[in-house]
């Protein structure tokens, strides 16, 4: 078998990422050396030699983990430690630096990352990009499927607090069998949300402009985005499209051949019956518009004057358009 890691850095402000990489190093030290003990220093209150006498070696043998929590706020004294053991690392000894970010302790990460350490990346999830993208993550990791409407709808509902998505994705994933739908999510936590991207749509398709727009400013000024709220208009005119050019066959048939749910089909279906081809189309062109311009795209237009200005403008074309 072989000896455990003996450096690891982790490095970056999301803390539940920080978290589980710090789990994934102790594990696996511990599939090398089951009685690994594991210590943590913390840059407050560290006090000098700490490290060094952490480190040193134990009458009883066996092998340490020794974590520093919080580089980035280190002390002088934590700093000369660090580094005097990088000059001469012990046998025996796993040593984890948690660097959260700035340039504080800048030399032991030089030295880290030139001496071969594991580099494990903490990257904050801010945007509901990144938040998209983190929930993908999590069902890929764990060889499970989520609808994308189920990913955006998700984001929307428990987003603002990466921890608690991360739990979300987790009990959906536990709860829930084969691939996750918008219906689960709604199920789960749809209570969570006064108005979302897909209430604006709902409305926005039905052609009920006093709704749509009184939700959408509900839901700007709650702090939604407005580029998923573009996004899930994309999406809900894109699959009125697909089924509405996809023929009179079964709802299970047509949810087959498009990839879609067969609840989505039918929802499409009773959408589709208010549109044309001609009408649909311009109502695609104006999202488009619109998801150029919340991107920050080029605003040729002097009428587009924000993102949000964008999105009400697409959302009344919508409305108008469905009304003909």
């Amino acid at each position: 078998m072989s000896e455990p890691i003996t450096l690891a850095l982790i490095q970056g402000p999301e803390e539940i990422l920080a978290e589980r990489a710090m789990e994934s190093v102790i594990e696996s030290v511990r599939a090398a050396e089951p009685e690994a003990e594991v210590v943590k220093l913390y840059a407050a209150g560290y006090e000098a030699g700490a490290l060094g006498v952490h480190a040193s070696p134990s009458l009883f043998g066996g092998w340490t983990v020794i974590v520093v929590h919080d580089l980035d706020e280190a002390d002088d004294a934590l700093v000369e430690d660090v580094l005097s053991y990088l000059d001469a690392p012990a046998d025996g000894v796993t040593l984890v630096i948690r660097h959260k970010s700035g340039n504080r302790g800048k030399k032991i990460l030089d030295t880290l990352k030139k001496g071969g350490a594991r580099l494990i990346e903490a990257k904050a999830v801010k945007s509901e990009k990144d938040k998209v993208e983190f929930v993908r993550t999590e069902f890929r990791d764990s060889r499970r499927r989520i609808a994308e409407d189920a990913v955006l709808a998700l984001v929307q509902a428990v987003g603002k607090d990466v921890r608690e998505l991360a739990g979300a994705c987790s009990q959906l994933i536990r709860d829930v069998e084969g691939t996750v739908e918008v219906e689960d999510v709604h199920t789960y936590y749809g209570e969570r949300v006064e108005t979302t991207g897909f209430k604006v749509a709902e409305a926005a398709l039905a052609g009920d402009e006093r709704a749509a727009m009184g939700l959408l400013r509900h839901a700007m000024n709650g702090g939604l985005d407005p580029v998923p709220i573009v996004a899930v208009l994309a999406m809900q005119l894109r699959q009125v499209g697909k089924v509405a050019a996809a023929g009179r066959g079964s709802s299970g048939q047509v949810a087959r051949d498009l990839g879609m749910a067969p609840w989505q089909v039918d929802q499409a279906r009773r959408v589709a019956q208010g549109w044309d081809g001609p009408r649909l189309g311009a109502a695609i062109q104006a999202v488009a518009r619109a998801d150029v311009d919340v991107k920050g795209g080029l605003r040729t237009e002097a009428s587009v004057r924000s993102p949000e200005h964008a999105v009400e403008r697409a959302v009344l074309e919508i409305c108008r358009l469905r009304q003909g």
